[in-house]
């Protein structure tokens, strides 16, 4: 099964989506074996008691027998769900290739290496990032100026969407499964702050009643690194290694680390809690309301405001 992770509360993108769809079930030469989320759940005609947590259990089906995920990514904020998707395939195994046709790119410092994304997590849990940074060339010489110009984008799309699909095509396979998780990591766990949000280290006092309850305590460090892009990896190694993930999902959308480490959580069955101190709520037709993206909200075991009700839940 090859996965389309595409931000989609917008049609823009969902036809972006559709036409990524599309281009690799070319590729695949096969596209009953691609997966499009919204259009093969059905989304706008599917009738449910909880119609958000019966798209979480139809796209986390899928998720669990993929063999290869495409990602489009693009600005500064990148949806939550799709990082979670990418976390949950990182997790198995599973090839990820990132496409963005963003013309910017990130780093710490002015004159300091870059990333494709704002959380170099992702360019770390990408197999591949294909990346299209400027306009392509028109097909015809359009007399309107600004006919030119959208052609221009169309074709930076879509070079790049082919140029996605052929390499997702050459790496995908099935799924490694889960690992067995090593037994000193029983009573671990890993603070995932929010970049959007001052915070102490320990997540507002998160760590500190953790470790009066036994916890050895690993906090995020690629936020405050030298090395962004190393410290990423040994986030990663970190927080798949712990039994427990504390993610702070403040910001305006899940933090994109935050969401892919709480992919990660669900798809290896480990426990994952939001830490979400200022929660605001999303409407759409036909939901229940969302504190947050619905595979955010579904696949964590619990959330929280304040540190004093962690360990309610931490003791569950």
């Amino acid at each position: 099964m090859l996965y389309i992770a595409h931000r989609l509360f917008a049609a823009h993108d969902r036809a972006l989506g559709a036409m990524a769809a599309r281009i690799l079930g070319d590729a695949a030469g096969n596209d009953d074996n691609v997966f499009l989320p919204f259009c093969d759940t059905d989304e706008e005609d599917l009738v449910a008691d909880v119609k958000g947590r019966r798209l979480f259990e139809l796209d986390s089906e899928r998720l669990k027998r993929l063999s290869g995920m495409l990602a489009l990514l693009h600005g500064p904020s990148l949806d939550d769900g799709v990082c979670m998707e990418i976390g949950f395939a990182a997790a198995l195994g599973v090839p990820v290739v990132a496409l963005t046709t963003d013309f910017i790119t990130y780093a710490t410092e002015p004159d300091a290496p870059g990333w494709s994304f704002p959380d170099p997590l992702i360019d770390y849990l990408a197999t591949d990032v294909i990346s299209a940074r400027m306009l392509g060339t028109a097909s015809a010489e359009p007399s309107q100026r600004f006919t030119a110009f959208e052609d221009r984008n169309r074709a930076q799309v879509a070079d790049a969407m082919h140029a996605a699909c052929r390499r997702l095509v050459g790496l995908a396979q099935p799924t490694q499964g889960v690992r067995a998780m090593p037994a000193d990591s029983q009573r671990v766990a890993f603070i995932e702050s929010s970049p959007y949000r001052p915070s102490s280290d320990d997540g507002d006092g998160n760590g500190g009643l953790l470790r009066e309850l036994g916890y050895q305590v690993i906090t995020a460090g690629r936020f405050s690194a030298r090395d962004p892009l190393a410290a990423a990896a040994a986030d990663w190694t970190a927080a798949t290694s712990a039994s427990l993930l504390i993610a702070d999902v403040s910001g305006p959308e899940a933090p994109p680390g935050a969401a892919a480490m709480i992919g990660a959580a669900v798809a290896t069955g480990r426990t994952a809690l939001a830490y979400n101190p200022v929660p605001a709520w999303t409407f759409a037709h036909g939901r229940e309301p969302n504190w947050r993206n619905l595979m955010i909200q579904y696949g964590v075991s619990g959330v929280f405001s304040a540190p004093a009700d962690l360990k309610g839940l931490v003791r569950q």
